[in-house]
C-alpha cells in the first residue's frame, strides 16, 4: 500500500470575500508541483459562498465536474439552458466536453452556501456537454459506504471517465470495508467531518489520503464521521 495524505492546514487558501475556498490540489493562485492531483482527480475545493453572491458564467472544456453540497443551496445555470437549486442531499454532475459555459450561485441571501467542488479528467475529450442533478437521499445508508457514482450504471450518477463515489454517515466506532474494483486505480478519501483510521494513520475533519497500490482498504471511525470515497485510475 502506498498513501499521500493531504493535511486540511496544508492545503491552499483564498478568501476573497465573496468565496472562501479551500484547495487540496493546485488551483487558480495556488500552485504546489506536489499537488497536482491524484491520478485522474484533478480538483478538490472546499467552498463557502456568501450569501447571495457566486460564480459568475465562465467557461469548461473537457473535464467531469462534481458538486455535493454540504450547507445551504447552490443555484446553476449554463449554456445548455439548464436551471437548478441543489441542497444537501443532492449531487450536481456536468461533463463540460467540447465546451460549456455555466454559472454558480448562493440561492440564499441570507446563509452561506457550502460545497465540494470536484474536478476529474475525462477518459474522452470532446464529447458532446451535458448536466445532470440527482436526489441521493435514498441512497445513504447510515453505517456503510454508499455508492453514488460509478460507470457501471447501477448508481444515481456516471462520469465521462471510470470512477466510484462513495459517500460513507458514520457513527463512532463503526469499521467498513472497502474493495477496489480495478487494479489500476487508486482511492482518494476526504474527511467531511469527524476523525478516521487506516491502519496506523489518523485522519480528522477535511484531511485527505490518497491510498493506491492496494485492492481492499479497512477503515474504523474514531468518532461520528462523514467521508467521502473517489476511487479513480491513476
Amino acid at each position: 500500500m502506498k498513501t499521500r495524505i493531504d493535511k486540511a492546514t496544508s492545503r491552499g487558501h483564498a478568501n476573497h470575500g465573496w468565496l472562501n475556498s479551500y484547495h487540496t490540489f493546485s488551483f487558480a493562485d495556488y500552485y504546489n508541483p506536489e499537488r497536482m492531483g491524484f491520478g485522474t482527480l484533478r480538483v478538490l475545493n472546499d467552498d463557502k459562498v456568501a450569501p447571495g453572491e457566486g460564480f459568475d458564467t465562465h467557461p469548461h472544456k473537457n473535464m467531469e465536474i462534481v458538486s455535493i453540497p454540504l450547507k445551504g443551496h447552490l443555484s446553476h445555470g449554463d449554456s445548455t439552458k439548464n436551471q437548478r437549486v441543489i441542497t444537501v442531499g443532492d449531487i450536481q454532475v456536468m461533463s463540460a466536453g467540447t465546451g460549456i459555459f455555466h454559472s454558480e450561485k448562493n440561492d440564499n441571501n441570507q446563509e452561506s452556501v457550502e460545497f465540494l467542488q470536484i474536478w476529474i479528467l475525462p477518459k474522452q475529450t470532446n464529447t458532446i456537454p451535458k448536466y445532470n442533478d440527482y436526489n441521493i437521499r435514498n441512497e445513504i445508508k447510515k453505517n456503510e459506504l454508499s455508492l453514488i457514482i460509478s460507470p457501471t450504471g447501477d448508481t444515481p450518477a456516471s462520469l465521462g471517465q471510470d470512477a466510484w463515489f462513495s459517500l460513507g454517515k458514520l457513527d463512532k466506532g463503526t469499521s467498513v470495508d472497502y474493495n477496489l474494483h480495478r487494479q489500476d486505480t487508486g482511492v482518494y478519501i476526504f474527511i467531511i467531518e469527524g476523525e478516521i483510521q487506516i491502519e496506523d494513520i489518523i485522519l480528522s475533519r477535511r484531511d485527505g489520503i490518497g491510498i493506491y497500490e492496494i485492492d481492499h482498504l479497512h477503515i474504523n471511525t474514531l468518532v461520528e464521521s462523514q467521508i467521502l470515497l473517489m476511487e479513480i485510475p491513476m
